[in-house]
């Protein structure tokens, strides 16, 4: 299958009256179809599946057409959006350590999800300790998150129920070594849909 063929049956996926943040609709990026314009129109219905309910199907076809483009971090949010789809939503304020205390990074963090340090969310093992999970991160609406720096970041647990009782104002930290690297504030947690707990 082709990169337009992948569009088009992700296009078939996205409701009429979903609209993105720009004002655009699936009917737009048909346009844009219709002119060869690939990555204009991968881009309106990648920004559209954050407009509706979406599907598995919903991201697995941009990232498909992502990959054959070489758009790998496009790709990436595709594969972290179909993540999201099927384990829920869960986004925190996140605030590095000044990188001249100690455990402070000295190198920015990647804003694409391929960092997976460790996070105590409050939980502690059989001897008293913290106990540790790993989560994946994403910087929202930036590249990556400078060292002391402070960002938007959606999380993807390696364990996502073990996570799902976590709730708005919930405080976290992050760890890469004994030390707190940063301090993170719960701003939104969304069960995934079917999930018994959902109201």
């Amino acid at each position: 299958m082709d990169v337009p063929e992948l569009l088009r049956r992700a296009a078939r996926h996205v409701p009429a009256v979903a609209t993105g943040a720009a004002g655009t609709t699936v009917a737009d990026a048909n346009e844009y179809l219709d002119h060869d314009e690939w990555k204009v129109a991968l881009d309106i219905l990648v920004e559209l599946g954050d407009a509706y309910r979406s599907e598995t199907a919903s991201w697995d076809l941009p990232a498909e057409a992502a990959r054959m483009m070489r758009l790998s971090r496009t790709e990436r949010w595709c594969h972290w959006r179909r993540f999201e789809v099927v384990h829920g939503v869960m986004r925190a304020d996140l605030q590095l350590v000044d990188p001249d205390v100690a455990g402070g990074r000295r190198t920015p963090i990647p804003g694409d999800g391929r960092l997976r340090p460790l996070w105590d969310i409050g939980d502690v093992t059989p001897a008293g300790d913290p106990d540790l999970y790993v989560a994946r991160l994403w910087v929202e609406a930036q590249p990556d998150l400078q060292p002391g720096g402070r960002a938007v970041i959606r999380l993807a647990p390696l364990r996502p129920q073990r996570w799902r009782r976590l709730a708005a104002g919930d405080v976290i930290t992050m760890h890469e070594q004994v030390p707190v690297v940063g301090t993170a504030t719960i701003v939104e947690s969304v069960l995934p849909v079917g999930d018994p707990r959902k109201t």
